[in-house]
């Protein structure tokens, strides 16, 4: 039988973890320990116990690594809000960090030695990035962030991710609860404000629309404000420029864009195949495929279906050039894999917004004969742990 975990612990901190801890040992026990960073002495509490391992959360540094600095977020941190879990980091040191996390668990999930740092996305601001954001509501009417891994909601909303202004009057208000309030700082600069509820489902636009619009390149969407797009202002013609890139010498005159969203990268693809090629654009959500039909509404050669990619691609017929596939969080998965090497694609480029999800997937590509061309890792999330990985694969 283990011992039951200690209240408190002073720890020295090893490497990076996926998901925004420090590896540290307590008589040979691996302690996951937040808002710590790697070369550190810290002291920690307890959060929770795994048996084989423990969770903690540092809240007094005895001795500092030299990449730390006064917090970016003011919220942030021990007992604050979950927004910003690496604020106290400085930013270069952070994108370095971060490859090193996609490194690891590429060579452990994904058998492929990957060598690399994050790179900035846009001008690499650390702060006032995000252009989305989506707050909960309390039993007390008030909106706010959550606590990391808590119900509870931190009401100051002075996030160092959101640029000034762009919660301005939404900590007045009060609003119904549970309540989900969605705020989007669009392309043209007008601020859009929605409510919602899911039992019963409701939507309300309580400042400007319900729309928002969002530009790449020379193209327009006009997206829900309770739909998916880049929250960093900068990544959405970051990554459709990368797939360009990409895509450009492929020789395609079929592609599928699979978790298409609204169709950023079907865009992308209609230009590559031509007016005479065909895009399949793939996804789930109702509103993304409107949102999609929409803006590419001058590109016949698209076509958008509104279904899951796994039953699309086992109902496709023949194959495609290239494949452009950007998953939610858990990933393509092997089904999907298998589909896409069934279909003989020979080229695929994959992007992944989890370093685990993307590492695994990467692994099953490999197994079944695709070679990895390029990894490119951007830091499209700053002040946080999270990264955004892009493949290029062949075959």
């Amino acid at each position: 039988m283990s011992a039951a975990a200690p209240a408190e612990l002073i720890l020295d901190t090893g490497p990076a973890a996926n998901g925004g801890s420090c590896v540290a040992r307590h008589d040979g026990r691996v302690v996951f320990v937040r808002y710590a960073l790697p070369g550190e002495r810290v002291r920690a509490r307890v959060t929770g116990d795994r048996g084989s391992y423990w969770h903690a959360e540092a809240f007094e540094i005895l001795q500092a690594s030299p990449d730390r600095i006064e917090s970016l977020c003011p919220i942030a941190g021990v007992d604050g809000a979950g927004c910003c879990d690496l604020a106290f980091a400085d930013p270069v040191a952070t994108r370095a960090i971060k490859g090193q996390v996609v490194a690891n668990q590429l060579a452990r999930l994904g058998d492929f030695t990957w060598d690399g740092v994050a790179e900035p996305v846009g001008d690499g601001a650390a702060r006032g990035w995000r252009t989305r954001v989506r707050l909960a509501v309390g039993s007390d009417g008030r909106a706010g962030f959550h606590r990391y891994h808590s119900d509870e909601l931190v009401t100051d909303l002075r996030c160092g991710q959101l640029p000034d202004g762009m919660l301005d009057g939404i900590e007045a208000n009060r609003w119904e609860p549970g309540e989900q309030v969605h705020v989007v700082l669009d392309d043209d600069g007008h601020r859009h404000i929605v409510a919602t509820t899911r039992q019963p489902r409701r939507t309300r636009a309580v400042e400007g629309a319900d729309e928002a619009v969002q530009r790449a390149g020379e193209r327009v969407w006009r997206v829900p404000v309770t739909g998916f797009w880049q929250a960093h202002r900068q990544a959405a013609t970051t990554y459709s420029e990368l797939v360009r890139q990409w895509s450009a010498d492929a020789g395609a005159t079929t592609a599928w864009d699979l978790y298409g969203g609204a169709g950023l990268f079907a865009a992308v693809l209609a230009e590559v195949v031509g007016p005479q090629g065909r895009v399949l654009s793939v996804d789930t959500a109702r509103s993304a495929s409107r949102a999609a039909r929409a803006a590419l509404a001058d590109l016949p050669q698209i076509e958008i279906l509104t279904d899951s990619v796994r039953r699309a691609l086992g109902a496709a017929r023949g194959g495609a050039d290239i494949a452009v596939l950007d998953p939610p969080r858990a990933g393509a998965g092997r089904e999907v894999i298998d589909l896409l090497a069934a279909a003989a694609v020979p080229r695929v480029i994959h992007v992944g917004c989890e370093a685990a999800a993307f590492a695994r997937d990467i692994g099953l590509y490999r197994t079944r004969g695709y070679t990895v061309e390029q990894i490119r890792v951007f830091d499209s999330f700053p002040l946080t742990h999270h990264v955004e990985c892009v493949a290029l694969l062949s075959r």
